[in-house]
Parts: structure tokens; sequence; C-alpha cells
């Protein structure tokens, strides 16, 4: 007898639609999960969850995950994080997340690691944002987030914790796929170039690294520590049919974009917000890209993303390697002195 594969999802769910509004939906329970997820999720308020509110909620919640150990804010719009960040304190995390794309997180969904409190949620106030998970909210928080709005979607999702090995299923016309879900962060950390990868930018590079790795293919990120010992994305350029697009014309014009609203920007700039010192401005850019960490989830079958890198001023990358051209990227570091990183693993993300 052929070996058969059988499921079981309990308690439908009707959904308002689908994908789109032409499109009907329904969503079930898997009776045996353990962990937080949208399917235990207690709604506290508002409208009732679409399709796309519990796939951008999913992974927002994934990603949450990576960062159970710390504050952290994950804002998310089409499954990409266009804001994220870790923080001293949980509203210094949701600054720095929302700082990081404010335009793209207008109807975004966030996902928080810790208990809201009220002068995080106060952050949200004249925003518009989809739903807002976390494991609990304070009383008042919870009273201001009400009052705040009668649609946005609060999700108490209880503890959050790092997510447990388990199989994932695609649906095909035709069949089912089924995979092991990706909880695995690299292989190893290995400085394959002559600049040697500091050790005061390691925590920088696992954090870009994680964030890389829930970011849609092909992804390219920089990661910034705006704060001693606290991260955030700077810039970012997901889901692109080739990586130097991700790189050259998302990634790199968001950190742009990004600096010139940093304090240190503002006398690059006159009262009415025209630019009157393009030198000041580029050397600030220059800066800037100097310190971050770029992140890629698969290895650069060419030295093009690298070349880039340094032409914006990057002198850190971590990266899969893997290529049968990686002595092509890595002699092209070589050249300009950038220190990269192989982690053995890669993570697309479809």
């Amino acid at each position: 007898m052929s070996e058969e594969l059988n499921l079981k999802f309990v308690d439908p769910q009707p959904l308002r639609y689908g994908e789109n509004s032409h499109q009907s939906a329904v969503f079930y329970r898997d009776p045996t999960c353990n962990e937080a997820s949208l399917a235990t999720a207690k709604q506290l308020h508002g409208k009732e969850l679409s399709y796309n509110n519990i796939v951008d909620a999913d992974a927002a919640l994934e990603m949450a995950r990576e960062f159970s150990d710390s504050n952290a804010i994950v804002i998310v719009k089409h499954m990409n994080p266009c804001g994220l960040a870790t923080g001293e304190t949980l509203l210094e995390a949701m600054e720095a997340a929302w700082a990081g794309d404010p335009v793209s997180a207008f109807g975004s969904v966030i996902a928080s690691t810790r208990k809201v409190d009220l002068k995080t949620a106060e952050f949200l106030k004249g925003k518009f944002v989809e739903i807002l998970l976390a494991p609990a909210f304070d009383d008042d928080a919870l009273e201001f987030l009400k009052n705040k709005s009668k649609d946005i979607r609060l999700l108490e999702v209880g503890k959050i914790e790092k997510a447990k090995t388990c199989k994932v299923y695609k649906h095909v016309i035709g069949g089912m796929l089924v995979q092991d879900r990706d909880v695995g962060t690299y292989e190893k950390f290995e400085c394959v170039t002559k600049a040697q990868f500091p050790k005061n930018k390691e925590e920088l590079a696992r954090f870009t690294w994680l964030v890389t790795k829930h970011t849609k293919s092909n992804a390219i990120v920089m990661g910034y520590e705006y704060k001693p010992g606290y991260f955030q994305v700077l810039g970012l350029g997901p889901g692109q049919p080739n990586r130097i697009d991700s790189n050259l014309r998302l990634c790199q014009p968001r950190v742009r974009d990004n600096v010139a609203r940093m304090p240190e920007a503002k006398k690059f700039f006159d009262e009415n917000g025209k630019l009157v010192d393009a030198n000041g401005l580029k050397a600030l850019e220059t800066k800037i890209f100097g310190e971050v960490v770029m992140g890629s989830d698969a290895f650069f079958p060419f030295p093009d993303n690298v070349e880039a890198a340094h032409d914006a001023g990057v002198r850190y990358i971590v990266q899969p390697g893997g290529s049968k051209k990686d002595d092509l990227s890595i002699e092209s570091a070589d050249k300009f002195g950038i220190a990269m990183v192989f982690t053995g693993m890669r993570h697309f993300r479809h």
C-alpha cells in the first residue's frame, strides 16, 4: 500500500473574503499546535481577521520568535519586515522599527515580543495599523488602543518563544509540498576574507542575518546599531528577480532616505526641508554605510553585489557562501578591504 498523508484541521472560521475580494476563504485550526499562533490567539478588539491579515500576522509572529529574548518590534507589510528593531525598552524598539520605513508601515501588521505598555501603545496615536499582536497588553495600553480605533485588531498570543521543529505544508494544484520548518540559522560563522570581521560587529551581523532569513528572496538587508547593543533595519530589498536590483534599487535608496531623516542630517537642510549641503549629506551617508552589515539570503554568483556594496561604502557582509564562483566575490571583497562572513546556510523564502 502506498504511503498517504492525512492532515486534520478543525473549527472552520469563515473569513470576509480571501486574498482578494472575489475569493472566498476559511481558516481552519491545527489541533496539535502547542505554541503561540494565529489559530489560538485571543482577539481583544477590532474587525474580524481577513485572509491577508492572517498571512501577514503569521509572518510577523515567525520573525518575532527569532527575537523572543529581546524587547523587539516587527513591522510587516506583504510578509516582509519593513521595520524591525530591538531596544532597551519596548517603546525604543517601536520607535526604531517604525523609523526603518515609516511610509510602508502605514496599514502594517506589528508584532511585539513583550507585553505592550501604555507608552508603546501611545506611539501609535494617529498611525494606521491593521494588527498589533503581543503576548499580552497592560490594561491602560489596551484601553488606549481601543479608544484609538474601532478597527485595529488587537491579538493576545501568549508567550512568544523560539520556533519549534515541525513540518510545514504548501498546497499546489494537484499536490502538496511538505518540508521541515526553517528553524535553522547558520552552520558556521566563518570570515573568508583578508579583512577580519570585527568582534564588535558580530552581534549586528547575527541580527541582520535573522532579518534576512525572513525577507522574501532575493533579499538584501542592511542592519545598523543605532545605540550600543541595539539594532534596527536601516534598509531592505525584498522579492526581486535578481539580487543586484534588491541591493541597488531598493535597499541602498532606503538607507539613504533613512540617513536623511537622522537628527545629525538636519543641518544639511534649510527650514523648508530643502537640501543645502549635498556634500555634507553624502559624507554622512558614506559614514553610515560604513557601519552597517549587509546580509544576503543566498550566495553571490557574481561579485557585482560586493562591488555595489563597496561603491556605497559598505565594509561588512554576511552571506551563506556556496557558489562555484565564491572565489570571485572573496577576491572582490579583498580588493576593497571588505570583511565577509559565510554562514553555510541559505534561507530562500518564496
